[in-house]
């Protein structure tokens, strides 16, 4: 039986773990997380914020997905979304969930990210 979902994988080009490191870290506040001795030989970085981890990979042929993307659930966000545009990040807001507000972000190597958090009335 599923209890829970442990981490979203995000696929990376080669050399990008700098620009990751300054958009999940400096700019969502997510915090950087060892990755296994084994692993880290691959390359790529791992994030966490509370129960919620985002593993970047490097990928040789990566493409950003055009749909695919974890949707994250925020707190305040008209004041996350506010934060994320101060420091340069893309906010696309969009109002196609009913009872809920939304944006969208996008990483530096072009993977999408939706942010959202339910009405206060549902």
């Amino acid at each position: 039986m599923i209890s829970a979902v442990d981490h979203v994988q995000l696929a990376a080009p080669p050399g990008s773990e700098d620009r990751l490191r300054a958009y999940y870290g400096d700019v969502l506040g997510m915090t950087e997380i060892p990755k296994p001795p084994a692993l880290a030989a691959r390359g790529g970085c791992w994030f966490q914020t509370g129960g919620v981890q985002l593993h970047l990979g490097i990928e040789a042929d990566f493409r950003p997905a055009d749909k695919a993307h974890p949707g994250l659930r925020v707190t305040g966000i008209a004041a996350y979304g506010a934060r994320l545009a101060a420091l340069g990040a893309t906010v696309e807001w969009d109002g196609g969930l009913p009872g809920h507000r939304r944006f969208f972000s996008y990483d530096p190597v072009g993977n999408r990210l939706e942010f959202l958090e339910p009405d206060r009335a549902v």
